[in-house]
């Protein structure tokens, strides 16, 4: 059940992607008219997963943030994780910081960089519970940078169909169905503990 707040939060967040989208390059997805498809990927399938993580203050960085979903509205869902948004490219970092702005997303933030560079710093290693990937080519590289990231136990959420990826360096995997009557499409995989 998504409380009246929560829906005022992605409206405005809806509202505020499709404006700044028609000058910087933040998604595919069509925004004006919104379609069921767009929906279901921006707003349905992040508030789905919500139920697969936590509300405790714990850290989780989201991958190659771009126009902010799944993040954002699995932040409102999920108000009390330390989320970080990683994004290399500046415009839309600064999108994200506006966004987490007008939406008053608490324990937020930024990080204009390159994931992988960010996974290398002493401060990131092994502190995240969760880390979330969206719209990012997903190989070996981007899997070891969220082995870095996470925690003992940790999850990495990864959305979209991921056929042939080799997930053996996880102590588990569960693929999950997001929306009722299609092709699984979030990959939980975790981290040994």
């Amino acid at each position: 059940m998504v409380a009246a707040t929560e829906i005022d939060q992605l409206e405005a967040y809806y509202r505020l992607l499709s404006r700044w989208n028609e000058t910087i390059n933040l998604t595919a997805l069509q925004l004006e008219p919104l379609s069921d498809d767009t929906l279901d990927r921006l707003i349905v399938e992040p508030l789905a997963a919500a139920k697969y993580v936590s509300d405790s203050p714990a850290d989780w960085f989201d991958l190659g943030s771009g126009g902010g979903s799944p993040a954002i509205p699995l932040k409102i869902a999920r108000p009390g994780l330390n989320l970080t948004m990683v994004e290399a490219r500046e415009r839309k970092a600064a999108f994200l910081r506006e966004a987490a702005r007008e939406l008053n997303l608490r324990s937020t933030t930024v990080a204009t960089d390159r994931f992988e560079a960010l996974a290398t710093r002493p401060e990131f290693a092994g502190i995240a519970a969760f880390v979330t990937v969206r719209a990012v080519r997903v190989d070996s590289s981007l899997l070891r940078t969220a082995q870095r990231l996470l925690s003992s136990g940790g999850n990495l959420l990864l959305f979209g169909f991921h056929p042939g990826l080799d997930v053996t360096a996880f102590q588990s995997v569960q693929a999950v169905e997001l929306i009722p009557g299609g092709s699984p499409d979030l990959l939980i995989l975790t981290v040994a503990g």
